[in-house]
């Protein structure tokens, strides 16, 4: 008995870890995105404002 309460609370543990990291990978991936999005955004007004 104590080992199927050691091995579930082993699962859950790396299961929110495991749901944590993969939050964080996709985090990382939006915040690529909207960071190219924001560069290309203000390089077009820029250009656009000097033309």
């Amino acid at each position: 008995m104590n080992l199927l309460v050691i091995l579930l609370v082993l699962a859950l543990l790396f299961g929110g870890v495991g749901l944590f990291v993969e939050g964080l990978k996709w985090l990382l991936i939006i915040s690529a995105a909207l960071f190219v999005a924001s560069l290309v955004s203000g390089a077009m007004s820029r250009g656009r404002l000097r033309a």
